[in-house]
């Protein structure tokens, strides 16, 4: 097939970046990450995040799962003519090369029917149900 060499091509190139940069780059990663910690009595929470895909092709999240939550689902924030309305995502396109942040206000995590929280949340995110990233958050200490 004519696609051989052009992959021959790409494992060189590979390899030379993989030399020059030392280790490679994961190819989802996650910063800026915050979880809100649920008000007492009340069973749900918000994630915050900068996504950045270090792959040439788009990651699409299908997914979040929790252990210390029952659902977590992806939403949307828009606002249409002064009034504020969340809706559900069924996916999280992150672009290749690219980020995808999640704001107050915009895109966030809905992390709900809170389990046993502790100090730490773990957040798994799922692309057709294949794991891509795994990730623990830990509250910051009460001030």
């Amino acid at each position: 097939s004519h696609g051989r060499p052009l992959m021959r091509l790409f494992v060189v190139l590979l390899a030379t970046i993989l030399v020059a940069c030392g280790s490679p780059k994961p190819p989802l990663v996650i910063s800026e990450l915050e979880v809100t910690k649920p008000i007492p009595g009340r069973h749900m929470s918000a994630g915050f995040f900068t996504l950045t895909n270090n792959t040439d092709e788009v990651i699409s999240i299908t997914g979040v799962d929790s252990p210390q939550f029952a659902r977590v689902e992806i939403h949307e924030t828009t606002v249409t003519d002064g009034v504020s309305r969340m809706r559900k995502l069924d996916a999280l396109e992150v672009p290749a090369q690219g980020s995808v942040v999640l704001e107050r206000g915009g895109k966030h995590l809905m992390l709900m029917q809170a389990q046993d929280i502790g100090d730490s949340v773990t957040l798994q995110f799922v692309s057709d149900d294949a794991p891509v990233l795994s990730v623990d958050y830990v509250f910051p200490e009460d001030n």
